[in-house]
């Protein structure tokens, strides 16, 4: 969920390392062995036919990156997760009843769409101009922000960037994760960021006391310490990016010839904002209301396609 550099998210940035939760792909069997054919050649139909051919076929095929909380198979086997869960309604309300999951890597998720692999990427992918080139995302479902693990009662006082560098905080961040980039960016060493796997180890660290703060989203900080007497996160802000706060947003991202698809989909979701039945299906998840938004893609894509 966090970005690696070039202020993407890790989650984002084809070719990048994510905080990949593959294990459950193996849980699959023979449901996921289905998704490794391909789906049917692309039409050159304005605006393309797919919605037609999946509503004919009565089943879409969702490419996912095995990563929780946005869409992973459960110890049970079962699909689920943020966007498959928001996809399973959607995609029923445009005349499609089945899901099929089609896992893969997280940097072959845009690739693997465009050569037909499945028909929708389902993985909460961050909408940003690099992607806007590639494929057409909806509008997001949802925003995030950053947030710090620290110590309880937070006595350095640390709740931006800034505070880290002033007060001199023994900092760490993920593998590639766009934290990085945000702390160089307020000034902080980037040979003394202490780089650790995922946000649990970044618990640790802080918790044993190896590091002062630990950078992660918001979402990922604020599920990782429920269990800890000893961290805390702290509130989520937005990052400073060019001086400015800085607010990603996760989409369903569509191939570039598919508009139609793309712009049924964003009715519902609309649909679904307006009504507060898209809070509910990602709450069970770890959102918040805070996580919910208005923005559009082509906000994100600032000035590419209007994905």
């Amino acid at each position: 969920m966090a970005p690696p550099f070039g202020y993407e998210n890790d989650r984002d940035t084809p070719g990048t390392t994510r905080r990949s939760l593959l294990a459950g792909v193996a849980a699959l069997g023979t449901l996921g062995a289905a998704g490794c054919s391909r789906v049917a050649t692309a039409s050159t139909v304005e605006g393309g036919d797919l919605l037609e051919r999946l509503r004919a076929a009565g089943v879409v095929r969702l490419g996912i990156a095995g990563e929780i909380p946005f869409g992973y198979i459960d110890k049970n086997g079962e699909l689920t997760g943020e966007a498959p869960e928001l996809a399973k309604v959607i995609f029923k309300r445009l005349g499609i009843d089945k899901v099929q999951p089609v896992p893969t890597e997280f940097g072959s998720l845009i690739p693997g769409l465009n050569s037909q692999q499945f028909d929708v990427v389902a993985a909460g992918m961050y909408v940003n101009p690099e992607r806007c080139q590639q494929v057409i995302f909806a509008d997001p479902d949802y925003q995030m922000l950053d947030s710090f693990i620290v110590r309880k009662g937070n006595p350095k006082g640390l709740h931006t960037y800034k505070d880290v560098v002033a007060k001199k905080a023994r900092f760490a961040t993920g593998t590639g994760y766009a934290e990085i980039q945000y702390a160089v960016d307020a000034g902080y060493k980037q040979s003394d960021i202490l780089i650790v796997p995922d946000q649990v180890a970044g618990l640790n660290a802080v918790e044993a006391g190896r590091v002062d703060v630990f950078a992660g989203t918001a979402l990922t900080t604020r599920a990782v310490v429920k269990k800890s007497a000893k961290a805390e996160a702290t509130k989520a802000f937005a990052p400073l990016v060019d001086g400015k706060p800085h607010v990603d947003g996760g989409a369903f991202a569509f191939r570039p010839t598919e508009t139609r698809l793309r712009d049924a989909f964003n009715v519902e979701l609309r649909k679904l904002k307006k009504s507060g039945e898209l809070f509910r299906v990602l709450r069970p998840f770890g959102f918040t209301q805070d996580e919910m938004t208005d923005l559009t893609a082509k906000e994100l894509c600032g000035g590419g396609k209007s994905g």
